[in-house]
């Protein structure tokens, strides 16, 4: 299979599950965040989200323009996101409350949509 469908359903199904989760139990967002200001908790956040991002670059690094692009945004931004946590950790969870606080609900219906998206490409369940 080939790597940018097989990371397109990795994406597209994570996205779809983090939405389905987060929309049945919303309580999960306050966890979280509240888990962030564990040190130890951030900390493997961070390795985690630097590993994932790291190995999606190193596996998938295409700068087209189409939806393969997609894919390789996702991995760049897990790299700085878990880059971002580990250095600078107390203004990255700052900035994180105040995009959930403002977006929250636009930004998960664009990570639910993007989820579609990847499936369908994956898929190709519509054709277009």
């Amino acid at each position: 299979m080939e790597i940018s469908l097989f990371l397109a359903k990795f994406w597209g199904w994570y996205l779809i599950i983090f939405f389905v989760i987060l929309s049945f139990n919303p309580k999960r967002i306050k966890q979280i965040f509240e888990d962030l200001k564990d040190e130890k908790f951030l900390i493997i956040v961070s390795f985690v989200t630097i590993i994932v991002g790291l190995l999606n670059i190193l596996f998938h690094n295409i700068w087209e323009l189409n939806w393969k692009l997609i894919i390789t945004l996702i991995g760049w931004v897990a790299l700085f996101f878990g880059l971002f946590l580990f250095i600078f950790p107390k203004r990255t969870v700052t900035g994180l409350n105040f995009i959930n606080i403002k977006f929250v609900q636009l930004i998960y219906m664009l990570l639910f949509f993007l989820g579609l998206f990847l499936l369908n490409m994956a898929y190709s369940i519509l054709l277009y």
